[in-house]
């Protein structure tokens, strides 16, 4: 299962070309994607128009969502924080590491362009879409 983080759906809602919001573009209904119950959070609550969120809510509605938090992920996801800290890496986004902790674990593979998560591909075997 492939999730797409918050920053690559933000950039294609935007109508901004990347290397990640193309690669998007070619797996929508081709791949099975998934979404994270924090990632819709972080997608709609940024739309200012109604109509427009309206059509992302049906949109996200045909995916597979998972509930990325809950009490194991939680504990997970801070050793993970910590265990990075110790190598001289601080995450910024307390989210990004709920995520990359949730694919991690679950064995999901992350598209994504934020930074953040490059530690969690090098470090702890987050496995990246490759665009």
């Amino acid at each position: 299962m492939i999730i797409v983080d918050s920053s690559v759906w933000i950039d294609y809602f935007n109508g901004t070309s990347t290397a990640q919001t193309n690669k998007l573009d070619s797996l929508l209904g081709v791949e099975p994607l998934g979404v994270g119950d924090i990632i819709l959070t972080e997608v709609l609550q940024g739309f200012t128009n109604d109509l427009d969120f309206k059509r992302a809510k049906k949109l996200f509605s045909g995916f597979v969502l998972f509930e990325m938090l809950g009490e194991k992920n939680a504990l997970k996801a801070a050793e993970n924080f910590r265990t990075l800290r110790k190598k001289g890496i601080t995450i910024r986004k307390t989210i990004d590491c709920v995520i990359a902790t949730y694919c991690i674990e679950n064995k999901h593979h992350l598209l994504f362009q934020d930074k953040d998560f490059n530690p969690f591909v090098e470090k702890l075997g987050l496995k990246s879409v490759r665009t």
